[in-house]
Order: C-alpha cells, then structure tokens, then sequence
C-alpha cells in the first residue's frame, strides 16, 4: 500500500514539474487582438490616454461607481418606481 501511494506522489511530481519550468504564455486580450487590428487595417493609431489606470485601479473604480450607484437606487427604488406623488399620506387625489 505505502509502495503505490509512493510511487503515485512520484508520478504526480513528473507530471507538475514540466509544466511548472514552462514559460506561460500571454492570452491577448480584446483590445489587442480585436480592436487593434482593425484599427491598424483602417490606418488609425492608438492615442494616448488622458489618465493611465494601471492593473486593476480600473475594475476598482468600476466597482466602486456600482456600490454608489447600487446604493441611491436601493435608497430611493420606492420613491422612483412604487410611490408616486399623488398617492403619498396627506395628499388628496386630484381625479375627478
């Protein structure tokens, strides 16, 4: 039994080895494999940003606008979408 527990872990360490030692490659993202080329078929160049975000600066500001934002509409969702003036406590219907 420890004879082929050991000589599984032995296989298994051969198998991540070579995998570890490889060089990994870089998937292109949208902007370059996409929008690039064809901008480059059009003749068009990059210009330079207004501000540089670098790394994940960008997805934390997203998410950031969305918490604000997520949370006025949560404030406000019956005041916009259930209540309306008319109908609130202490003002009379005007329907005749």
């Amino acid at each position: 039994m420890r004879r082929c527990a050991v000589a599984a872990l032995l296989l298994g360490a051969s198998q991540v080895a070579p995998a570890a030692a490889e060089e990994p490659t870089r998937w292109a993202g949208v902007d370059e494999a996409v929008i690039e080329k064809i901008a480059a078929e059009a003749g068009r160049t990059a210009r330079p940003l207004w501000f540089e975000l670098e790394g994940d600066l960008a997805l934390f500001l997203f998410l950031c606008a969305g918490i604000a934002g997520g949370s006025v509409l949560g404030y406000c969702f019956r005041m916009i979408f259930v209540e309306r003036i008319d109908e609130k406590p202490g003002h009379e219907s005007r329907a005749h």
